[in-house]
């Protein structure tokens, strides 16, 4: 087992084809790969055997979590260089499937390659049974997904893990969402504090209207429309600990008397019509199956006249859109039955619903920087981070967020901000003629 960082080096190259792009340390202290930079460290033998059951993402996932992996130095610059690897090989194989009628895993698994590459781990991983996953993974899910109960397990997987942990992560704020950088933003708060007032101007919110914030969160939203423009707020979301949180916030505000949180799913909201909808970060949670009834139930709760601003992130298209398949390791251990859905589709959606969508701004790159700001905050109080959950749950945030980051920065994903308009049967939208003045 001597020279073990050689040995997974030269069997990498050999399936890649090129140079590994990353240095590497093994768990005997050998180490091979360009020198300089951060170091990839496999700090146990048990990774090799999560990577021969589950090539790919989802086994250096599961090796990451559960701590046999990890990264001496910059975290982004490795993950830039793996994710680049995966990237490449997901598309060589969608290129070969295109071009061939046989069965695309079959074909695969006679890859010579992949046989040569799966000998040298069973040989240095050990051939043991597959190690259980860590305890973190979300486990089998029974019945369809997006029912009610489904929702609900879903959303407490990923928000229910304390809101002190979050408070690090997320800082005063407490927003869970892509921030907006300039004009003078700062700092972390800065930049969220002018994404709710962007928001809240592509709104018009003004004194005493009624405002339906979907997927409330912790509050944030719901307190900056009530105490700066005067709004009656009502909040929903289905996490307990989110609500909690918000209520507390809401009454050291003082604004009790003009703001609700509810603990509930949108579908049961029945008290419109509201003034105005704000759904900030929640559609993502939807599905692609039920995006059409989210957009009819936002549609049926606004006044004619009323304006949605909808701020969801989005995948790029692919030719084959019914081959899109959901990221294993953010639905298992981030975002379960989380799904995102090309532009395109949601204006689709929104429009067939019987929206008028009337803007969209794309910012991206605001929530790269947004990322990588969570990812020092909990970088910076790691041991408080790991105290507050646990060391996986901590490394499982520390994992998606910055490949997130990257995953924004390299225009694999976007996020953007809709405002759709319920308008009358006279066309009047009540929008100003050039909407970017947001007056």
């Amino acid at each position: 087992m001597a020279q073990a960082a050689v040995r997974l080096t030269a069997l990498a190259e050999d399936l890649l084809g090129k140079p590994f792009p990353v240095r590497l340390r093994a768990w005997d202290g050998s180490e091979a790969g360009p020198p300089g930079g951060p170091v990839l460290v496999v700090r146990h033998r048990r990774a090799l055997r999560r990577l021969l059951w589950r090539p790919g993402e989802l086994g250096l996932a599961r090796a990451w979590v559960a701590g046999e992996l990890d990264v001496d130095g910059d975290l982004y610059t490795v993950l830039d260089h793996l994710t680049g690897v995966l990237w490449e090989r997901a598309d060589a194989a969608r290129e070969a499937d295109a071009a061939h009628e046989t069965d695309s895993r079959l074909r695969r698994l006679r890859d010579p390659g992949l046989r040569t590459a799966a000998r040298g781990l069973l040989a240095l991983g050990g051939a043991l049974p597959p190690p259980p996953p860590p305890p973190e993974e979300v486990g089998r899910r029974a019945g369809s997904s997006h029912t009610k109960r489904r929702d609900r397990q879903a959303i407490s997987h990923h928000y229910d893990v304390g809101n002190d942990f979050y408070a690090l992560v997320l800082g005063p704020s407490m927003v869970y969402s892509c921030a907006y950088w300039g004009d003078g933003a700062l700092t972390l708060e800065d930049a969220q504090r002018a994404k709710l007032d962007l928001v809240a101007r592509k709104l018009a919110l003004k004194e005493g209207d009624r405002l339906l914030d979907v997927g409330s969160g912790w509050g944030s939203m719901a307190i900056h429309a009530a105490r700066e423009y005067g709004a009656q707020v009502t909040g929903v979301t289905l996490s307990r600990e989110q609500a909690a949180y918000a209520r507390k916030r809401v009454a050291e505000a003082g604004l009790t008397d003009r703001i609700e949180i509810r603990v509930q799913d949108y579908r049961d909201v029945r008290d419109g019509p509201y003034d105005a909808i704000s759904s900030i970060g929640m559609a993502e949670h939807v599905g692609s199956l039920r995006y059409q009834e989210y957009a009819a139930q936002l549609h049926a709760l606004l006044k004619t006249g009323g304006r949605l601003l909808n701020h969801q992130i989005a995948r790029r298209p692919q030719a084959d859109e019914s081959a899109y398949e959901v990221d294993e390791f953010i639905d298992r251990y981030v975002f379960p039955d989380g799904e995102l859905s090309p532009l395109g589709a949601t204006v689709t959606g929104l429009e067939s619903a019987g929206f008028e969508v009337r803007d969209v701004e794309s910012i991206r790159e605001h929530y790269a920087l947004t990322l990588r700001r969570w990812v020092a905050n909990l970088e910076d109080d790691w041991q408080q981070g790991v105290a507050l959950t646990s060391p996986g749950r901590a490394r499982v945030w520390r994992l998606y967020m910055a490949a997130s980051a990257l995953s924004f920065e390299r225009n694999r994903i976007g996020v953007n901000q809709v405002v759709a308009v319920k308008t009358g049967a006279d066309g009047a939208s009540g929008l100003p003629l050039r909407t970017r003045t947001w007056t």
